[in-house]
């Protein structure tokens, strides 16, 4: 309990630091850029081979050695002639332009392409960062189709990957929608046609036997987070077998540029075993394994032998489960969460994410977060995702002193069936029984609204169009202020649109969706900006953190600090606004202090196995040096000296 009251204090008192001389969104961006500024060129740890020792505050800095600026003209123009800690590698010259983790393009400065040996193999004009960005920027913007837009960034990442995540987190707002939903779905099911390079790595039943040994072809030795699929449920599209590979990508993409995790330490992975999607079974370009998916115990034999290789390699890695189908998704959790650090995003992820929103609304209308064990919460959707929201915010009405039964008593889950009831328990999973009524088992959506008279609708059930106009004013009519979530991907599987909510509630419901959505107008010149419930938000912070702390796995106390961290980040003129999550360009700090609590809570039950004393005596700092920051840095290449 006193644990819990000092990490409510640290982020109330992080929170109230955003709201005074760096508050609201515009400064936190401004706060963000200028610590990238002051420590531009420092990447994570494993590139960093010395620091400077810190100046005493008694001496004054002679001028000499007052903090340079970038240059203003030349190869060096908008970069840094400070030192930076260079990176040893065993390639040169071709296979240096061909490595995108040290290709800069045609930024390679005149010293570096003598000495890597690739002079005249690049055109004489040496550009810098800041044009390379301005270059692509201008391609991208110019190009209307937004599945072109992924193309041409997702080209961007097969050559040069330090300028790729530059453009994430510099322009994060503009990027996601196209690196992530809703563009991702469309770019899984063109994946075998747009298949351009290799990236990440695919197991299959042939492989049975040899995963110990195929792990080591992968040529990073240093993983720190696995997204692993086995692409049975991409988004709201079903059964996308090998060409699921988009969502690890996409996922990791996030990783690197919102939870600073290096990209050579992260590993995008498909388990292929096979689909029965009939239309990829005779498309003669599939790429994947074209037989009906495995069943039964070959299936989670596989799936074992895969996790036992990737941790007999690296034992502390972090694997997130990504996309499984619902029969599977809890099963695989419920067997690997306590005892290797691992957590499904489908489940866990949108969990925490809806209970930072829900938490948010709650501010929105004035009431503390205790007022969750207040709420009557309508969930549509029974699957992974829906009963994993409902196991987050049960576990959050616990945490704020309602009793098992008083919390159960606040959900009303419902499937394509109707509301769940026990008279049909036999048909449940242990997980969807938990949340069965006594009474009115079967009714549907309009009757649990008119009869129950709920205060907030989530939507997971990638039914577009589900919410209908009479459903959403009919709770309007019982509820001053709704909460309603359709937060099915892509968007044209969200069960409403923003438009429809703030129109069919006159204004007065707090809003958040799967997909983004633009600004809604009212007639009455009243405009509503409209936030996306994306895992984004969350579940980088959280690898972010028990990554860096050496956490042993992934606790649901865990889930609930970071979902609180991320609640009170939203400043009370995003909640004006109609916001319930913060700004998407706040992303990186944001990730930052979901770390920060994650790691809190790490040290409070023995978990951090990886800090020191003075780690945990300022941890602000110690995941801030952490955090990776695409810049380029000096390449060398690593030769053996003989005498």
């Amino acid at each position: 309990m006193l644990m819990s009251t000092i990490l409510r204090s640290g982020l109330s008192r992080r929170l109230a630091q955003s709201k005074g001389g760096v508050g609201g969104a515009s400064s936190r961006v401004s706060s963000l850029t200028s610590y990238r500024d002051q420590n531009k060129g420092w990447l994570s740890s494993s590139f960093q081979s010395m620091s400077t020792a810190p100046t005493s505050t008694n001496e004054q800095t002679p001028e000499e050695f007052v903090e340079e600026g970038d240059e203003t003209e030349g190869e060096w123009m908008g970069c840094t002639r400070k030192f930076l800690a260079p990176i040893s590698t065993t390639s040169r010259g071709a296979d240096i332009l061909n490595n995108p983790l040290f290709n800069k393009g045609t930024a390679f400065k005149g010293g570096e392409r003598d000495r890597l040996r690739i002079r005249g193999l690049l055109p004489p004009r040496r550009a810098n960062m800041k044009i390379q960005k301005e270059r692509i920027l201008k391609e991208i913007r110019g190009e209307p189709s937004m599945i072109r837009k992924n193309i041409i960034l997702e080209d961007l990442h097969d050559r040069n990957e330090t300028i790729y995540h530059r453009l994430l987190v510099d322009h994060m707002e503009e990027m996601a929608p196209i690196i992530y939903t809703p563009t991702v779905g469309q770019a899984c099911k063109e994946f075998g046609m747009r298949y351009r390079r290799p990236r990440g790595m695919y197991f299959c039943e042939e492989d049975r036997g040899h995963m110990a040994a195929m792990i080591y072809n992968w040529p990073q030795k240093d993983v720190h987070v696995i997204v692993v699929t086995d692409g049975s449920r991409i988004l709201g599209l079903g059964d996308l077998g090998a060409n699921g590979m988009g969502i690890p990508i996409g996922k990791l993409s996030l990783y690197c540029a919102a939870g600073g995790i290096a990209p050579h330490r992260v590993m995008p992975v498909v388990l292929d075993v096979g689909t029965d999607n009939e239309e990829l079974l005779s498309d003669k370009f599939y790429l994947g394994v074209q037989k009906p998916r495995l069943k039964g115990s070959k299936y989670y034999h596989l799936v074992d032998e895969f996790i036992q290789a990737v941790r007999h390699r690296w034992p502390d890695v972090l694997i997130q489960f990504e996309d499984f189908s619902s029969d599977k998704a809890q099963i695989l959790l419920n067997k690997y969460r306590d005892n290797i650090l691992c957590f499904n995003d489908d489940i866990q992820g949108t969990g925490a994410t809806t209970l930072a929103g829900v938490l948010g609304g709650l501010r929105a209308k004035g009431q503390q977060p205790e007022a969750l064990g207040d709420q009557r919460i309508l969930i549509a959707g029974a699957g992974s995702a829906g009963i994993g929201v409902a196991q987050v915010l049960y576990q959050a009405m616990i945490e704020h002193g309602r009793s098992e039964e008083e919390a159960k008593n606040c959900f009303f889950v419902a499937d394509e069936k109707g509301l769940l009831g026990k008279d049909r328990i036999k048909q449940l999973s242990k997980e969807q029984a938990m949340f069965a009524r006594d009474d009115d088992g079967g009714l549907s959506l309009l009757e649990i609204v008119n009869k129950y008279k709920p205060t907030m609708i989530l939507g997971m059930t990638a039914v577009g169009g589900l919410f209908t106009e009479r459903l959403i004013r009919d709770m309007a009519k019982h509820c001053e202020k709704p909460i309603i979530f359709p937060l099915s991907n892509p968007t044209t599987k969200a069960e409403c649109t923003a438009g429809q909510a703030f129109e069919w509630t006159d204004g007065r419901c707090i809003f958040a969706s799967g997909s983004p959505f633009d600004p809604v107008e009212m007639e009455d010149g009243r405009i509503f900006y409209p936030t996306q419930c994306n895992n984004m938000y969350v579940f980088p912070g959280i690898g972010l953190g028990v990554t860096l702390c050496g956490a042993k796995t992934v606790s649901d106390r865990m889930l609930y600090v970071a979902a609180e961290a991320l609640a009170n980040y939203v400043t009370e003129e995003e909640l004006a606004q109609g916001k319930v999550f913060p700004n998407v360009n706040t992303i990186r700090d944001v990730s930052k202090t979901v770390a920060i609590a994650v790691i809190e809570e790490a040290i409070r039950t023995g978990q951090a196995s990886k800090l020191s004393a003075a780690d945990i005596d300022d941890l602000d700092g110690f995941v801030s040096k952490k955090m990776y920051d695409p810049v380029y840095v000096p390449l060398i290449e690593k030769r053996e000296v003989t005498i």
